[in-house]
Parts: C-alpha cells; structure tokens; sequence
C-alpha cells in the first residue's frame, strides 16, 4: 500500500487544475503517492488537459455529481492508506504534502489534519471552525466577510488564529488529509451535500468516533478559491442553500423548518 493518494476533484477550472497540477509534477511528494482527479463532467476540457500529465489517473464522472460524490468517486478507485482531498484551486508548494503526512503520524489518535491555507497574497483564509450552529456560523461569516473586504482588524485576528496548531471540530476539504480506515469506517462523505457543508459533516462523523481533528500553521497551502464557483454564481448559491439545509435537517432537525422558511423568504 502506497502513503499518500492525492485526488483532486474538478469541474469546469482547467487552468487552475492545469496549474495545480503542475506544481505537484515539478515538486512531487516524497513519499509514496499517487494522484487522481475526478472530474465532474467538465465542458472546458479538464479532463484531456488532466491526462496529459504523467502518471494521473483521471475518472471521468458522466454529470456534475458534486463534490463529496466526485471525492467518494476517487477515494474508491484509490489505494493510500491516507487520502488528500485537494482542491483544484491550490497550489501546493515543495515538501508541504510530506509535513502534513509526518504531522497526521505524529498523532495517532487523529483522524484527519488540515494546513494553514493562504490567498495568493499571502493573506491567511479560515479554514477550520467550531461544529456548525447558528451562532457559531454568525462569527464565522462576519470573518469571512471581513476577510473578503479587505477589513485589516479581521486580518490581523485570522492571522492570530491561524499561527496556532489546533484541534478544530472541522478543517476544510479544500486540504484535508484523513485517514483510510477513518474515512471508510464513516462510509466516506455523505453524498446528499453536492457542493459545501461536507467537509463539516464528514469531519463531525470522524469526531463521533472518538478521533480528533487537526490544524497544523507548520504546514501552507495556497488556495486561490472558487474559480468552479465563479464560473455559475446563481447555481453555486442554490447549491450552497440545499447543502446548508440539509447539514440542519442531519444535525439540527429543529432548526432545519425556521432555516427553510428563511431561505424561501430571500431571494438568492
């Protein structure tokens, strides 16, 4: 069994997973691994451009199934005892896939870890949390929407927060690293979320075994950020409310009819 698979999910960003590839062929991990991309019915071509790289494999979904769908699709068909979900959007920079590794062995008793993830510009993104609430989801999006605008207090808070090693209820499936036997043993992602919430989700079913979650700041990613999305704004906040609604409905079945009627009274 090799260490490390590698799988990138695509849909619709050929350059960014072109470059994504690139700077995994230029400085590849030490360890043993392999890499796998997934694309979700891409109309741009990302799935020729993605074979043109040695040694990837590339699985070709018939539609857009979605992120935890397409991830699922490429953990099955891979064979390291850990899994990198990586999004097409990052860049991983020399020997970063390797500290992360070393990082998650250090620590038996976790399940998966994520890295420090970075703007292009070196400005630090949020990438892991408390288990999503309402209120809890209230300071997450005023961060967020801080750091979005530029607002130089909220940076400077963001990058307090993550020059700290941690264990977060989630980490971001933009990066994340797991376990073979911690994935399988939760039946992977669940496939109800097509796009957000799932790494959430998948992170809090890991943690209902007993097994923890990691931030390492020892570890940075660059992480340019929904060019997919972009690309379909209207359908990515559709997707982005079912998604949200059904994390309420699994989690928080009280909550879930109140967020329902909310998303009904606002337009998208």
């Amino acid at each position: 069994m090799i260490d490390l698979s590698i799988v990138i999910v695509s849909f619709n960003a050929r350059a960014d997973l072109e470059r994504c590839l690139a700077a995994l062929h230029q400085s590849p991990p030490a360890t043993t691994h392999e890499i796998i991309v997934v694309d979700n019915a891409s109309p741009d071509r990302s799935a020729q451009a993605a074979r043109a790289w040695p040694g990837v494999k590339v699985i070709e979904l018939p539609a857009n199934k979605g992120f935890a769908a397409a991830n699922n699709a490429g953990i099955r068909q891979s064979t390291g005892r850990t899994v990198l979900l990586l999004n097409s959007d990052t860049v991983v920079p020399p020997a970063a896939l390797d500290d992360l590794l070393a990082e998650l062995d250090r620590h038996p008793d976790a399940a998966a870890i994520g890295p420090r993830l970075v703007d292009g510009s070196g400005h630090a993104e949020l990438s892991f949390g408390s288990m999503l609430t309402p209120w809890t989801e209230r300071r997450q999006q005023r961060l967020m929407r801080g750091l979005e605008q530029g607002d130089p207090e909220i940076r400077r808070q963001v990058e307090v927060m993550t020059r700290q090693a941690q264990s977060p209820d989630w980490v971001s499936g933009a990066c994340l690293l797991v376990r073979r036997a911690d994935a399988d043993a939760v039946g992977l992602l669940d496939e109800r979320y097509f796009m957000y919430t799932e790494d959430v989700d998948f992170c809090a079913a890991l943690r209902a075994r007993g097994r923890r979650i990691l931030f390492t700041p020892s570890v940075q990613v660059v992480h340019l950020r929904g060019r997919s999305a972009a690309a379909v704004p209207e359908a990515t906040r559709a997707a982005y409310r079912r998604s949200h609604l059904a994390f309420y409905r699994k989690h928080h079945p009280a909550l879930a009819p109140i967020l329902r009627l909310y998303n009904w009274l606002r337009p998208l």
